[in-house]
C-alpha cells in the first residue's frame, strides 16, 4: 500500500570539519526520507514543491530511487527553491546555519494531488503543525500517521501542535524537543505526557546516543548503530524516518497491525540502520550505493549487537 511524505525538497551547501564542504546538493526532508524508504516499500508520494531554478541534475538524483513517485513535486515557475545552509562543529553533533532561504515554504503549501489521496501510509515531515493538519485532512483513508515536529513550533504554535497531536498516530521529535513540549526533563515521563495528547506512540531521538520508543504498550530503547566515520549527519532524522515509515508500511501490506508496539520496535531499529548508512557520506551519495544486501547485513549485525543473555 502506497506511502506518502509532505515535506521539502531543497538545495544544501554543508561545511564539515574533516570531510571538506559540498555545494548544492539535494537535501530536503522529502528527499531523504523518500530514499531511505525506497529500500522496503513502494510506492513513495512524494507531495512538495520547488521552484524553477531546481536543477535537472538533482531531480536525476531523485530519481535514482526506484518506487518513489515524483508526480506530486510541483515546480513553481518564478518561486526560488528552499537553500539551506550550515556548518558541523568539531564534533559533528552540533551544526551552525550559515543561512535559510526558505524560496516556495514561503508560499502556499502543495496540495495533495487526487490520485495520492488514497494513501495509507502518511508521514508529515517537520512544517508548521497547521499545514501538516491541513495535508493529513486530504488523506482520509489512511491507516497510520506519523509526524516530526521542531522547536520553532513547539514555541509558536503550541495550540496547532496540540490539535495535531490528537490526530495522527504517532510522533516523532528529539529530546530537547520533548522536554520544551512537557516541561519534563526526563525522557519516558515526557512522551507520556505527549501519549495523554493523542498519539499512540512517541518516538524520542538522542542523536549518537540512540533513541527511545513510548508506546501505549510498552517502553523500549535503541542505541545508536556504531559508525565508525561520519562524513555528513544531515538528513539522518528523515532517513531514520524513512526507513522506520517503509518498514510499517512493509508490516501492514503483511497483515500486521503497524501501530503496534512490536512492528514499531523493528521499524525503528530499520530507521537507525538506513540513517548509519546516510551519514557516511554527504546528500544521498551513500544511500544511492546502498545495496538491500548491505543494509541486511547490517541490520543483523546490530540485532546481535542489541541481544544479551
Amino acid at each position: 500500500m502506497p506511502l506518502i511524505v509532505t515535506g521539502t525538497v531543497g538545495i544544501d551547501t554543508v561545511y564539515t570539519p574533516d570531510h571538506g564542504h559540498r555545494e548544492n546538493v539535494l537535501g530536503g526532508s522529502c528527499t531523504y526520507f523518500a530514499a531511505a524508504a525506497s529500500f522496503y516499500c513502494d510506492p513513495i508520494r512524494v507531495v512538495a514543491a520547488v521552484g524553477d531554478d531546481f536543477p535537472d541534475e538533482l531531480r536525476k538524483t531523485m530519481e535514482l530511487f526506484e518506487g518513489v513517485d515524483h508526480s506530486g513535486l510541483e515546480v513553481r515557475q518564478g518561486s526560488k527553491t528552499f537553500r539551506w545552509g550550515g556548518k558541523y562543529l568539531d564534533n559533528m553533533d552540533q551544526r551552525e546555519t550559515l543561512y535559510t532561504d526558505l524560496g516556495v515554504l514561503a508560499e502556499e503549501p502543495p496540495a495533495v494531488p487526487e490520485a495520492f489521496r488514497d494513501s495509507k501510509y502518511v508521514f508529515l515531515a517537520n512544517t508548521h503543525p497547521s499545514v501538516q493538519m491541513g495535508l493529513l485532512e486530504q488523506l482520509p483513508e489512511r491507516a497510520l500517521s506519523v509526524a516530526d515536529t521542531m522547536d520553532l513550533w513547539i514555541d509558536t504554535a503550541g495550540t496547532e501542535l496540540a490539535q495535531l497531536c490528537g490526530s495522527i498516530d504517532g510522533l516523532v521529535l528529539n529530546f530537547d524537543e520533548a522536554e520544551q513540549l512537557t516541561g519534563k526533563k526526563n525522557t519516558v515521563a515526557a512522551a507520556r505526557h505527549i501519549l495523554d495528547m493523542g498519539p499512540k506512540f512517541v518516538v524520542v531521538k538522542k542523536g549518537e546516543h540512540g533513541c527511545s520508543i513510548v508506546h501505549r504498550d510498552g517502553i523500549a530503547a535503541l542505541p545508536a548503530y556504531p559508525t565508525e566515520d561520519v562524513v555528513d549527519p544531515t538528513g539522518a532524522g528523515d532517513s531514520f524516518a524513512g526507513g522506520m515509515m517503509g518498514a510499517l508500511a512493509r508490516e501492514g501490506d503483511n497483515g500486521v497491525d503497524p501501530t503496534s508496539f512490536a512492528a514499531i520496535h523493528r521499524a525503528v531499529a530499520h530507521g537507525t540502520i538506513v540513517a548509519s548508512y546516510n551519514i557516511e557520506s554527504f546528500s544521498l551519495d551513500r544511500l544511492a550505493s546502498l545495496t538491500p544486501k548491505e543494509l541486511d547485513e547490517r541490520y543483523a549485525q546490530f540485532a546481535r549487537m542489541v541481544r544479551f543473555g
